[in-house]
């Protein structure tokens, strides 16, 4: 049994003490902290920690890492990404720099289908490659677990491909992965004119050899203007529930599109975006078991309103914050960034939001019980930060990376 010692560490936060569950309201100050702390590791679970004044005896074997006061955060639960794509949309950039929508960009060609176009042409070796590199990259700002959804194939091969490519990436990390089938994206070209013919495509053909091959944990549909209807929405979810795949939903980013209605409805696990919802939404939401995922950084690289996130809070939404992480919308997967927006532009104190991005994002996953907190008998996946003197100068300080050091499964060397 491989054993560590973690010593002289500043400050631990977001412990908790049996918290099994969603934090909503007032709760989201709930994880609690410790000051001049130690923290033991037994192979890949936290075993214990406590005052550096009650350190116990240490074994014979163990490895001592002296953090010389550095922090320790819980790892970053990014319960939202779509890194498995081919190419960015980096000239969408100047589109939407010129002033185009997101809308006017796909009605010209861009958008979605521009990047299922382009994956269909890509072999599963090459997408896993540039794949791989972008979740490396997001270990380095503090990711330990990620939902990546499919989306960028729009036909049952592609879409296969992109779940195979989850499927390896899982299996060649140590970051905690879930994976997400997001056939209803957009309609495909060959089915111009036939949304519905499209629909009964994912219904009858696509979600039979989803569900048959494993590859997918959720379902999700973008059920929004100008793509999926609610009537849509709800035909493709009550199909998944049949093969035991639970709904996600991509609602109300560009509109009042009823996506949380059918979302909670189908018992979604989270309904995701929520940059246009209000208190009809909200006061369903908070009656509900599902997680409002909020994407600030989607808000800040389209130049979209920011969700309501303190009207959530006050009216004990759960609520948690992921990347989404894209080549269109949001091509970054720093939830350093992510907690930054999230409290600049949202109001979301820096305590509400690690919890947020924590607890609450496994939680998005249906890990909480294993990830989110620094809690004995949890995966020891969790961040050592820089030196820092308080939480907030991690969203203080927007631009830099101030994570020392990801420690995924206990891997500390």
């Amino acid at each position: 049994m491989a054993i560590y010692y973690l010593t002289n560490i500043r400050k631990i936060y977001g412990i908790t003490d049996g918290i099994y569950r969603p934090l909503r309201g007032k709760e989201l100050h709930a994880l609690a902290s410790l000051e001049n702390a130690y923290l033991k590791i037994e192979d890949d679970i936290i075993a214990d920690f406590g005052s550096m004044e009650k350190l116990p005896p240490i074994e014979s074997g163990a490895r001592v890492v002296d953090c010389q006061g550095r922090s320790i955060l819980p790892g970053y639960c990014d319960s939202h990404t779509h890194i498995v794509f081919a190419k960015s949309r980096h000239e969408e950039f100047v589109d939407k720099i010129k002033g185009l929508t997101y809308e006017q960009i796909a009605a010209k060609g861009g958008g979605i289908i521009h990047s299922a176009l382009a994956l269909r042409e890509m072999d599963e070796s090459e997408l896993l490659d540039g794949a791989l590199m972008r979740l490396e990259s997001m270990v380095k700002t503090g990711t330990v677990a990620v939902e990546i959804k499919s989306g960028y194939g729009l036909d049952l091969a592609s879409e296969l491909k992109m779940l195979t490519v989850i499927r390896r990436l899982s299996e060649l990390s140590d970051v905690t992965i879930k994976s997400t089938f997001l056939g209803a994206h957009a309609v495909p070209p060959e089915f111009k004119g036939n949304q519905t013919g499209y629909v009964n495509y994912i219904i009858e053909e696509m979600l039979p050899v989803i569900a048959d091959s494993g590859l997918a944990d959720y379902v999700d549909v973008f059920c929004d203007k100008g793509f999926f209807t609610v009537e849509e929405t709800s035909r493709i979810l009550e199909a998944a529930d049949k093969y035991g795949l639970k709904a996600k939903i991509h609602a109300n980013e560009l509109d009042f599109s009823g996506g949380v209605q059918v979302g909670v409805a189908h018992g979604a696990v989270s309904v995701d975006h929520l940059e246009r919802a209000g208190s009809e939404e909200f006061d369903l939401l908070s009656k509900s078991n599902t997680i409002a995922t909020l994407l600030p950084g989607t808000a800040f690289f389209l130049g979209l309103p920011y969700p309501d996130a303190r009207s959530m809070i006050e009216k004990n939404v759960a609520i948690a914050l992921a990347s989404d992480f894209n080549p269109g919308s949001c091509p970054s997967g720093n939830m350093n960034f992510v907690m930054a927006l999230a409290c600049i532009k949202m109001k979301i104190l820096p305590e509400e939001a690690l919890a947020a991005a924590t607890l609450n994002g496994a939680y998005a996953m249906e890990i909480g019980n294993t990830h989110g907190s620094i809690e004995r008998g949890k995966v020891a996946s969790f961040l050592i930060t820089e030196f820092i003197d308080d939480l907030s100068q991690i969203p203080y300080y927007f631009s830099s990376n101030l994570i020392y050091k990801t420690v995924l499964n206990g891997k500390v060397d």
